[in-house]
């Protein structure tokens, strides 16, 4: 393992190439006996989340697009709506090329429907700075237009086999119960999966990681009891120490110090045997979204859909959102809409896709 603090020289077989903080975060060196389980848990958990179409890629394009729909739609969903979308736009050149309102149209039902012109504007950077190939380097991919640490580095590690380390909501669970056993801020999390990315098997250990997340160390009801991490888990470790065992005797309901309270392991009592999860508002993992029915997001995603069939007469819009007592609302929704370059206003204020 190597020291806190160190930095690793990993490169693709392209040439691309960058300086990866390897640290483990606060105290410990993570035991590479880790890294070594959950890929071996992988080869035998892998198969059904190999199905899934863009793990079949390599393609960088492909890659990209797949990430920027798995940013904030359901694996069943983009899983669904991802050959479609890689039919229509092939290349970067394809999606540079279409109009906005077309990439729009064709992400309309996939939710948050500015990630559709996120990605054409990327698509159009990589034609204007890169000649149509997506570049190999953090910083380039930083620089893309809607293209943040956690798409960038998927693409790094997924497409160029680069050593990054890719930090979603699954992953920074893992990170805070397993390993650190407390709440990571963003620089440490980011840090400590840097440390664990094993050489040459950065694309496996990448996918290993959020598959084990997702399908073991659940936000609720983790499989503790089955974990292979069990007998190393800092979280559930903490429950045997006496000074936290103390503490969570006297605290009796389970909650966190902000109300939170840890998910149940399975056949166990609420929180029995175990102090708060450490996984709650650590960084990368998300918080549970705000309800979506009756929600402004609601309506902006039904006037965007209606906008895909023709134009969107403004005496339309309490009808389309369903606002038809409150068409104030929806003409507010739909002015963001236009702010947000989702929307254009006609000469007579019919609403289109740009």
């Amino acid at each position: 393992m190597r020291p806190d603090g160190a930095l690793a020289r990993r490169a693709d077989p392209g040439g691309a190439s960058r300086d990866v903080a390897a640290g483990a975060a606060d105290t410990a060196l993570v035991d590479t006996a880790l890294v070594d389980t959950v890929l071996a848990w992988w080869q035998g958990a892998r198969a059904e989340r190999d199905a899934l179409p863009w793990r079949s890629t390599r393609d960088p394009w492909e890659i990209l697009l797949a990430e920027t729909m798995l940013a904030q739609t359901s694996v069943v969903r983009a899983a669904q709506r991802y050959p479609d979308l890689v039919a229509l736009f092939p290349t970067a050149r394809d999606c540079a090329r279409a109009a906005a309102g077309d990439v729009v149209r064709a992400w309309a039902g996939l939710g948050y429907n500015r990630r559709a012109l996120g990605l054409h504007a990327a698509a159009g950077a990589i034609v204007e700075r890169h000649d149509g190939a997506v570049p190999s380097t953090l910083d380039e991919l930083l620089a893309l237009p809607g293209v943040g640490p956690y798409t960038a580095r998927a693409v790094l590690a997924t497409a160029f086999g680069v050593g990054a380390a890719v930090v979603d909501t699954n992953v920074g669970r893992v990170l805070a119960r397993a390993v650190a056993g407390h709440p990571l801020r963003r620089a440490e999390a980011q840090r400590l999966a840097d440390g664990l990315v094993p050489a040459e098997r950065s694309r496996d250990w990448n996918l290993a990681l959020m598959d084990f997340g997702s399908l073991v160390c659940r936000s609720r009801r983790p499989a503790c009891p089955s974990c292979p991490l069990g007998s190393t888990c800092a979280w559930r470790n903490a429950a045997t120490r006496p000074d936290v065992a103390a503490r969570e005797s006297g605290r009796g309901d389970g909650a966190t110090s902000s109300g939170a309270r840890a998910p149940d392991p399975p056949g166990a009592g609420p929180n029995e045997g175990l102090p708060p999860d450490p996984a709650v508002g650590s960084a990368g993992v998300t918080a549970r979204q705000s309800r979506f029915s009756g929600s402004d997001r609601e309506g902006r995603g039904r006037i965007v859909r209606a906008a895909c069939d023709g134009p969107v007469l403004p005496a339309q819009l309490g009808q389309i959102t369903g606002w038809i007592a409150d068409e104030g609302r929806a003409r507010r929704v739909a002015a963001a809409l236009v702010a947000d370059g989702l929307l254009v206003e006609g000469p007579g204020g019919e609403l289109r896709l740009p």
